[in-house]
């Protein structure tokens, strides 16, 4: 006889567009199995505050295009919390939960992998912008913000040429260039600044040399795209009312932004070029997933139910070529996918 099972499912960290379709593929996978599922509101904060609600095939229905996550999200770690970890274990019994799958990030993986090894019988399924999460080719909602960055730069080009001057797009990407590498190479920026490759000060004269040869030859503009975490002299810029830790890190996520302007300020220092500066912000993780995503979303929602079925916990989805596979968890939580200088170097190939 098949054993049944009464899952749980969780969103950790930021949202991003594609979440629905990984909760709606899980749940209706589920449910075909004779399954029952509940979603934890809010991220493991869910757990803490008893916040819950039946999934079932109506409340799953029409939310495979739709942004964001029904089910909320936090960033709440119950590692951080004073017997954070008992809390959640009591809250899964109580609910009679046999299994939880976790979609998430880097870091909200990460913590379902520390959960995992103190006996939480857990599934991971990676969704992040960034697409830093190690074992995976892609993340959820990594092409669509890809594509929101790289429409955003085809609207600044057409600008940039009307009125002759370089424009400057800021793009998420703390640690990781992902984002900012695949839209500028889409678009063909005059250049694209990430974490991988240090900004020092040799790269940024070599940086305002090229504009000025470029506007010499005749081309009287230029697109840079540029992440959020390059760091300036070996540290990252913050926004306004935010500051460093003692380990040099923003204390919030949400801390850094701004290094756009302050190398627009400085190109227009050096050369003398009229710069203007745009930053998506919060606007490349919101809105309707494309295709692909919805896809992706789909399949790694299908391979998490069947490893439930199979009750092969602590694992993760990824996709790895055509193949959707189960890594575990562990490697995961083993630091972050960082953009390869081969892939960097192929869109380098056309800077200037």
């Amino acid at each position: 006889m098949v054993r049944k099972h009464r899952v749980g499912i969780l969103t950790g960290g930021g949202d991003c567009p594609g979440i629905n379709a990984a909760i709606r593929a899980v749940a209706k996978a589920l449910i075909q199995n004779g399954d029952e599922v509940i979603g934890i509101r809010d991220g493991w904060q869910g757990f803490f505050d008893g916040a819950n609600l039946v999934l079932d095939g109506e409340n799953t229905s029409r939310i495979i295009d739709r942004g964001g996550t029904i089910l909320g999200t936090s960033r709440t770690s119950p590692l951080a919390v004073e017997g954070g970890t008992e809390r959640v274990f009591a809250e899964f019994e109580r609910l009679g939960l046999t299994a939880l799958v976790v979609i998430g990030g880097e870091g909200t993986l990460s913590v379902a992998s520390k959960m995992f090894d103190r006996g939480l019988p857990v599934i991971g399924i990676p969704k992040t912008i960034d697409n830093d999460v190690k074992e995976t080719d892609y993340a959820i909602g990594f092409q669509t913000a890809v594509q929101i960055a790289t429409d955003a730069l085809d609207r600044l080009r057409s600008t940039a040429e009307s009125h002759h001057r370089v424009m400057l797009l800021e793009v998420m990407g703390r640690a990781t260039g992902w984002i900012a590498t695949y839209a500028g190479m889409a678009n063909g920026a005059e250049a694209i600044l990430i974490p991988e490759v240090p900004l020092d000060e040799e790269k940024m004269d070599e940086l305002c040399r090229m504009l000025v040869e470029r506007k010499q030859r005749g081309k009287n503009f230029s697109l840079i795209v540029v992440a959020e975490g390059v760091e300036i002299e070996g540290r990252p810029v913050l926004k306004q009312g935010f500051s460093l830790n003692q380990d040099g890190k923003a204390w919030r996520l949400e801390g850094f932004g701004g290094i756009g302007q302050v190398v627009g300020e400085i190109i227009g220092q050096r050369t003398g070029l009229e710069v203007r500066v745009s930053s998506l912000d919060y606007i490349q993780r919101g809105g309707t997933p494309v295709a692909y995503d919805r896809s992706l979303a789909t399949a790694f929602g299908v391979k998490a139910a069947e490893l439930v079925a199979a009750e092969n916990y602590g694992k993760m989805t990824a996709l790895k070529g055509n193949r959707i596979i189960a890594v575990p968890l562990s490697r995961v939580a083993d630091g972050i996918k960082t953009v390869p200088l081969a892939v960097y170097r192929t869109a380098e190939m056309f800077f200037g």
